[in-house]
């Protein structure tokens, strides 16, 4: 069994494969980049056993890790629970992507997996979004390679920063009624606006990405909001929730 963790800035996703690349379990949880070993290795066992996995049964693992604090911790945990060192995804480490930006060393470990996982699935060019603690907006072009995006601040961000910088605005979840546009209220109106104006942003983008990929680039999208925005979008978007995952689980096997 091969094991993946996937940490990011707000949560860490802890995947099991078997060998065949079937998907066992994917557990997520809250990202603390203040937590121990033990504390990390506590966790993992835990979100282990709730799924009935006995985290001894695992072979090989890697991790793919946008909080820096946090890669120590993981690596002891995942060696105290399994025996096993793992892979992290970072210079050194065979991904089979061509990455044509300015500084390679840069790239996030995320977007890395997410490109990995997006090629191993789908037929470039691509559009790859991964809507989380940051909206990141990954170019794949025809030939497979990565070429650069954009970033912008995520949906939560957005929100937390629009509270507590105004008086009168309250914090708020981002559940959205299905056909509502123009808000009759405060919370309403706040959220028709973070909900759609990122599903209009989204939108935007693709289509001045495709000016420059093609029209016939696939569009991807991935991270624990993909879900809340993309059923807003009118354009023809893939959500896939395992791409970062199953990304960092072919990477494992490139360097296996």
């Amino acid at each position: 069994m091969i094991l993946t963790v996937d940490i990011g800035n707000t949560n860490t996703v802890l995947s099991v494969y078997t060998p065949e690349k079937k998907l066992v379990f994917s557990s997520r949880f809250a990202t603390d980049s203040t937590m121990t070993d033990d504390q990390t290795a506590i966790v993992f066992k835990s979100a282990a056993e709730i799924n009935g996995f006995d985290l001894s049964l695992v072979s090989g693992a890697i991790i793919s890790s946008v909080v820096p604090p946090l890669m120590t911790a993981c690596k002891g945990a995942i060696k105290r629970l399994t025996g096993v060192d793992p892979f992290v995804v970072g210079p050194g480490i065979k991904t089979g992507l061509n990455i044509k930006i300015d500084d390679t060393s840069i790239a996030g470990a995320d977007l890395v997996c997410a490109a990995v996982g997006a090629l191993e699935k789908y037929t470039p060019p691509m559009i790859i979004f991964d809507l989380g603690t940051a909206t990141t907006i990954t170019a794949i072009d025809s030939l497979g390679a990565f070429i650069g995006g954009a970033i912008m601040p995520g949906i939560k961000i957005s929100l937390d920063a629009l509270s507590s910088r105004t008086a009168q605005l309250p914090h708020i979840s981002t559940e959205l009624k299905s056909d509502m546009i123009i808000g009759t209220n405060t919370i309403d109106c706040m959220k028709t606006g973070i909900i759609l104006g990122s599903a209009s942003m989204i939108e935007g983008m693709i289509k001045r990405f495709k000016r420059v990929l093609g029209e016939d680039a696939a569009v991807i999208a991935t991270g624990g909001l993909s879900d809340t925005v993309v059923k807003h979008c009118e354009e023809n978007i893939v959500v896939d929730r395992d791409l970062v995952s199953e990304g960092a689980l072919a990477i494992y096997f490139k360097n296996k």
